[in-house]
């Protein structure tokens, strides 16, 4: 199983980091989990051109988690020999979401259709939608999936996702504070991909923005650094990947955030910009 962070960024645009995407390839599955600004971008430089991409996982809706989703759906159909349905698998509430999607894309397709007899001929723009709920599994291939949840209220349902192949385990939170599904999810984990902020730097920048108090607002409902290395700690997992950074990690900073979650977790603790990777 290999992990490639391909953003490591959040909802403030950052000159660095992509918006929040992973990359799981295991067996013969490439699967993405979240779909960030730049996400195709990012998808180029972990050598994954999004014909190979075999399936989308969300953990939520919020907009810096899907925002170029269209963007995978498009290319991936007309960079395509031929039109293999997309499957995405998401909480309740991505249908709807995906369903005013394909409507936004809707004249792009009808003009593509026009323009490419090969395009017609396989029938248009394909997607599977499945809505998922916690306590629920599937398979890809041979490769093992089950849903848990995860705790970002108001934003609700929230799911995380548990990936096995091999006897090699990926825990693939989003958004989240601790909470037992996050337990259940991440129990025995080889690699444990959290969201993370730092709540000194939130906390020091509020006064400096205008939209201060809204910026304190996040602290309420994600995973600060410490947090998810207690998590990794009390669930027994081997590596914990950061990612998500907020406010976005500047370069030479990873000493620091790594640092504070080493307090608190004696396993390995990778940081590290777009496109760092880990494989076992």
């Amino acid at each position: 199983m290999k992990i490639t962070l391909l953003g490591t960024g959040s909802p403030l645009p950052s000159a660095t980091c992509a918006g929040p995407s992973t990359l799981v390839q295991a067996g013969d599955q490439n699967i993405v989990v979240d779909a960030g600004r730049g996400v195709v971008m990012r998808l180029l430089g972990a050598m994954m051109p999004p014909p190979f991409v075999t399936a989308i996982f969300l953990t939520h809706l919020h907009s810096d988690h899907i925002c170029d989703l269209n963007d995978i759906i498009t290319t991936r159909w007309i960079a395509s020999p031929a039109a293999t349905p997309l499957p995405i698998y998401g909480p309740v509430g991505t249908k709807k979401m995906v369903d005013g999607l394909l409507a936004m894309l809707s004249q792009d397709e009808s003009y593509r259709l026009d323009h490419h007899a090969d395009l017609r001929a396989a029938g248009g723009m394909k997607v599977e939608v499945h809505e998922v709920e916690a306590g629920s599994s599937f398979q890809l291939g041979e490769v093992s999936i089950s849903i848990h949840a995860t705790d970002h209220r108001p934003v609700a349902p929230t799911i995380g996702f548990r990936i096995e192949h091999n006897g090699v385990v990926g825990a693939l939170a989003g958004d989240t504070i601790p909470c037992d599904g996050l337990y259940q999810m991440c129990e025995n984990a080889d690699f444990y991909v959290q969201t993370v902020l730092r709540e000194d730097l939130v906390r020091t920048f509020a006064p400096l923005v205008p939209t201060g108090d809204r910026f304190l607002d996040i602290l309420d409902y994600h995973s600060t650094v410490q947090q998810a290395a207690q998590t990794a700690s009390k669930c027994n997992v081997q590596t914990l990947v950061l990612t998500h950074f907020v406010p976005a990690i500047q370069p030479g900073q990873e000493g620091e955030w790594k640092a504070m979650a080493a307090e608190h977790f004696s396993g390995e603790i990778v940081v590290g910009p777009d496109l760092t990777s880990v494989e076992k």
